[in-house]
């Protein structure tokens, strides 16, 4: 195999790719990236069985062929070569890569264990990149990573009536986003996608761009444009979301969204060692405090308008950051009940978002 390709399009191609590869797999060669080329068309895959990244670009290609390349040595030898033409010639046994005055040799990896880029059949569903990638950006954060509750690590994409829902939660929070119209599963249909996969997925979606997504009993992918994407699905059945949201939600503050966070900013300053921040809300507005033993303490008096009893909540001020930060609307509102139930974050000019946080125990 022989190509020729500039710098930085293959080094894009790599580093995608290379996110799907690991460096703790038992198989040596799924700690390699797999380059196929066909005419002037390379195509670039990272595995690590559970998640496929392929990602195609044009060469000039000089000669058919397969190889595997260590996946982080060999994007570092690119991304460090001087800007313009990169040239890839591979063997049986070794492969060199040259650009500017410098060459480098590398030890072939077998290709032969490498595993095909799944192909699925069924469906293509074609969505929106813009609204696809809004709806993951609120709600993949919310996810959990302790692989031994499998379940959570997961995003559940939902049919519903209406259209798509996507739920994740790590038990400590919850985030909701509905997607009225959007048609991507069957009637009643419930699948659990990795987080992980729809993170990768998220750092390739452009505007203007269609994401084809298609959907088998164990697996989805999708593509857009160059970018090839596959997951095995989570198979345990997602915790029954519903019954975790409130309905009756008397206490309503409506804030700010920015000035709410910009005086968070601030306050946590002082909410260290998994302190606490305190939100006290009432007729005259909202007063955030935190404190901790060993620094002080801090309090910032934020306008609001708010509507319910006197009262008193605190929280993971990471987790209330994490949850601002993913709206886009400019007003928010905070709805509670009392200090020990779920509090309920919402932009104040949507229904189709929801974001459910615990409230912390303090004496």
């Amino acid at each position: 195999m022989k190509f020729r390709c500039e710098r930085d399009v293959l080094v894009e191609a790599l580093t995608a790719a290379s996110r799907a590869s690991s460096s703790k797999a038992q198989l040596r060669v799924l700690s390699g990236l797999r380059l196929d080329l066909v005419g002037d068309r390379l195509r670039v895959t990272g595995s690590d069985l559970e998640i496929t990244i392929s990602v195609e670009v044009e060469v000039a290609g000089g000669g058919d062929g397969i190889a595997v390349l260590p996946a982080k040595l060999v994007t570092d030898i690119v991304r460090n070569l001087e800007p313009g033409a990169v040239e890839v010639e591979t063997g049986p046994e070794r492969s060199r890569i040259s650009g500017g005055r410098s060459e480098f040799s590398l030890n072939a990896i077998p290709h032969d264990e490498f595993p095909n880029p799944p192909e699925l059949d069924g469906e293509v569903v074609t969505l929106a990149t813009e609204q696809l990638a809004d709806g993951l950006r609120q709600v993949v954060g919310a996810a959990s990573n302790d692989e031994s509750r499998r379940v959570l690590t997961g995003v559940l994409l939902a049919a519903e009536t209406d259209g798509l829902r996507m739920v994740s939660t790590d038990s400590y929070r919850l985030a909701f986003r509905e997607f009225p119209g959007t048609t991507v599963l069957q009637a009643g249909q419930r699948v659990n996608v990795p987080s992980r996969a729809l993170q990768e997925l998220t750092r390739s979606l452009e505007s203007g761009d269609q994401v084809e997504v298609v959907l088998s009993d164990n697996m989805v992918s999708f593509r857009v444009g160059g970018f090839h994407l596959s997951s095995w699905l989570i198979k345990e059945d997602f915790p029954d979301y519903a019954k975790l949201i409130p309905g009756d939600m008397p206490n309503q503050l409506r804030v700010d969204r920015q000035v709410l966070q910009d005086a968070i900013r601030r306050v946590r300053l002082m909410a260290r060692n998994n302190s606490p921040i305190r939100l006290e809300m009432s007729e005259t507005g909202l007063r955030l405090s935190a404190q901790n033993p060993e620094d002080g303490e801090a309090s910032e008096e934020v306008d609001a308008k708010y509507d319910g009893e006197s009262l008193t909540v605190a929280f993971n001020p990471e987790y209330l950051m994490d949850g601002l930060e993913v709206i886009a609307a400019d007003e928010v509102v905070l709805q509670t009940r009392d200090p020990q139930k779920p509090a309920v974050l919402r932009p104040t000019d949507s229904q189709d978002y929801l974001y459910l946080l615990m409230p912390v125990r303090v004496s």
